[in-house]
């Protein structure tokens, strides 16, 4: 996959299918509209391409507002990578800023997306605006396919258990730790991914090493203590405890979201590795405890938890 991220004369007029949208999570619904527009694309033996925002739309206009920002699902990485198994040729990711927000729908359409590619088909959601004011829509689109002479395809709703799967959904059913009906939309286990950074080394002295990843989000869409699943240390699928949250025992009033992952059977240097934590039963909510004793006792208790738990599953 082609990731771009500022817009090159060298795009010019490339032949193009087109999807453009959050798709925080990449979820079942997501990954329909993804498959259509990448077997439509084959069949016009063109390029797939997704229009991405950094920040999303609602992030910058949350911050604009001093409103609550959504947890956000995934982040780009990880909207890449599963955006890349299901064959995407192309991410143009625009950044969202002032200037970006000004744009009416006709500005977006002909200073980017029909200066850049030539659109031989557009694939839109059920949910779909774009521009100022959200004045850009299915049937806006509809009149620039016809002066433009591309085709423009709706995608039906996408439903699950008699609800249409959406990110805000998923978001609902983490937050209620209901990670198996989350799986269900997603398709997958809900998962965070990152890099092991070197920590504070507590857990090793208490007997109990941890693989400290910095989530580099503002909220989390997990918190607490959960039993994983971890991926990125060779082939194998290994098991363990992880922590999600700020650490009130060790950081005090932390404001910084940390995921510690102390992985089960398992003490080589595996700092830098890039992994991918799946998160699969809840154990608890994150908690200050009044000493360090306390902690290691509850982490202890946490561990064989977890342990009992993969055993019966």
């Amino acid at each position: 996959m082609r990731i771009i991220r500022h817009p090159a004369p060298s795009l010019h007029t490339l032949p193009a299918a087109i999807t453009m949208g959050h798709f925080d999570g990449v979820h079942l619904g997501h990954q329909a509209i993804l498959r259509q527009l990448v077997a439509r694309a084959r069949e016009l033996k063109v390029f797939s391409v997704v229009i991405l925002f950094e920040p999303q739309a609602n992030e910058y206009f949350a911050l604009q507002k001093k409103t609550e920002i959504p947890a956000r699902l995934t982040r780009f990485r990880e909207k890449i990578n599963e955006m890349t198994k299901l064959g995407i040729d192309l991410v143009l990711c625009l950044r969202f800023d002032k200037a970006m927000a000004a744009l009416s729908a006709e500005e977006f359409l002909q200073k980017i997306v029909f200066y850049y590619f030539k659109v031989e088909y557009w694939l839109v959601g059920d949910d779909f605006h774009f521009g100022m004011d959200r004045k850009g829509d299915y049937y806006f689109l509809a009149e620039m396919a016809r002066t433009h002479q591309f085709t423009l395809q709706r995608s039906p709703t996408f439903s699950l258990n008699g609800e249409r799967v959406s990110s805000t959904l998923i978001r609902a059913a983490l937050a209620a730790a209901d990670l198996k009906l989350a799986g269900q939309y997603l398709g997958r286990p809900y998962g965070l991914v990152g890099r092991v950074a070197q920590g504070h080394q507590r857990g090793r002295i208490i007997g109990f090493p941890t693989a400290n990843i910095h989530l580099l989000r503002r909220i989390s869409p997990v918190l607490g203590v959960f039993a994983v699943t971890i991926k990125g240390i060779g082939e194998r699928v290994l098991q363990g405890v992880a922590n999600v949250g700020l650490r009130p025992t060790v950081d005090g009033n932390g404001t910084r979201v940390l995921l510690e992952v102390h992985i089960f059977d398992f003490n080589a240097d595996i700092y830098g590795h890039y992994l991918e934590v799946e998160f699969i039963y809840k154990l608890r909510d994150e908690k200050r405890f009044d000493s360090f004793d306390a902690l290691k006792e509850q982490i202890l208790l946490d561990a064989k938890q977890a342990r009992d738990f993969f055993d019966h599953v």
